[in-house]
C-alpha cells in the first residue's frame, strides 16, 4: 500500500510548531488508519504520544549521558545465564526505585568482575528513564576532584553538585585506604548524601570492613552508621562477568569441499 503523500503545508505547520519529528512516524500511522480507521481524536492522540515517547527517551539518554553511566550497562542487557548469585527478589525491588522515593541507600558487595558496577549503572538508567537526576563517579575520581576543589577555592561548589542529584552512584569504593582529607571528604559525601537523598555503593569489601579504610574512625563510624542503618545490602558471589563481555571475533563461515578439477 502507498503511503498518503505528506503536504509541504503540513510539513511547514509541523515544524514551526517543533513538531518535524512527528514525520518519521507520521506515514506508517496514516498506512495504519487506512486499514483500521479510527475517529479523529483517537488518531490525534496516537499521533501525539508517538510525540511525547520521543521526547521521554530524549530525555531519559540526555540524563543517562550527563550522569556519567555506561550506555551498554543495562537491566535488558543483562547476561541471565553469568554465573552469578544473589537476592533477586531484592534486585526486583530495587528496580520498583521505591528505595530511591524513601531516601534509603543501596550497598553492592561482591568480589572482582560479578557485576557490582553494571547493576549500579542499570538502576542509574531506570532512575533516568522515570525522570531522575542521577550522578554516576568512580570513587577515586571523586576525592581527586573534591582534593583539587579545595585548592581552587570550588570545594563547596563541587559538594552541591553531588547533594544536587537524586541518586548519586559511587563505584569502586573502599579499595585503598584514605588519606586524612580524603577520609574527611568521604564523611561529608556520605553524611550529607543521608540527608539529600539516596546513594548507590559497589565495594569489593563489606560495609564492616569500610571503616578500616577511614583515617578519622570516629567520622566514618558515625557517616557509616547512617548509611548502613538505611541501606539495602544486594551481595553478588560468583564467577567474573566481565568474560562474558569480552569481544570476539565472528565464527568464520563453514567452507564447503573443494571442488576437484
Amino acid at each position: 500500500m502507498t503511503p498518503d503523500p505528506i503536504s509541504a503545508d503540513l510539513k511547514s505547520v509541523l515544524r514551526r510548531l517543533r513538531l518535524s519529528r512527528v514525520l518519521d512516524t507520521l506515514p506508517e500511522r496514516l498506512t495504519l488508519v487506512r486499514q483500521q480507521p479510527l475517529p479523529h481524536q483517537d488518531f490525534l492522540l496516537l499521533i501525539l504520544t508517538d510525540e511525547v515517547t520521543r521526547r521521554d527517551s530524549l530525555a531519559a539518554t540526555l540524563r543517562a549521558q550527563r550522569a556519567g553511566l555506561d550506555p551498554s550497562a543495562q537491566l535488558e542487557h543483562w547476561d541471565a545465564t553469568a554465573h552469578v548469585t544473589f537476592d533477586r527478589a531484592l534486585l526486583n525491588e530495587l528496580v520498583t526505585l521505591r528505595f530511591l522515593e524513601s531516601h534509603h541507600h543501596v550497598a553492592l558487595v561482591g568480589p572482582v568482575g560479578v557485576g557490582k558496577s553494571f547493576l549500579a549503572h542499570a538502576l542509574g538508567h531506570i532512575a533516568c528513564r522515570r525522570g531522575h537526576s542521577v550522578l554516576a563517579l568512580r570513587t577515586d575520581a571523586l576525592l581527586k576532584t573534591l582534593k583539587h576543589a579545595r585548592l581552587t577555592q570550588s570545594h563547596e561548589a563541587e559538594l552541591r553538585k553531588l547533594l544536587a542529584v537524586d541518586l548519586l552512584i559511587l563505584d569502586d569504593f573502599a579499595l585503598d585506604a584514605m588519606e586524612p582529607q580524603e577520609s574527611r571528604d568521604a564523611y561529608e559525601v556520605f553524611l550529607e548524601r543521608d540527608r539529600a537523598g539516596s546513594l548507590i555503593v559497589a565495594s569489593n569489601r563489606g560495609p564492616d570492613e569500610w571503616l578500616a579504610t577511614f583515617a578519622d574512625p570516629v567520622r566514618a563510624q558515625s557517616a557509616l552508621d547512617r548509611f548502613t542503618s538505611r541501606a539495602y545490602d544486594l551481595v553478588i558471589e560468583g564467577e567474573s562477568y566481565r568474560t562474558r563481555l569480552k569481544p570476539s571475533l565472528p565464527a568464520p563461515a563453514r567452507r564447503g569441499p573443494a571442488a576437484h578439477g
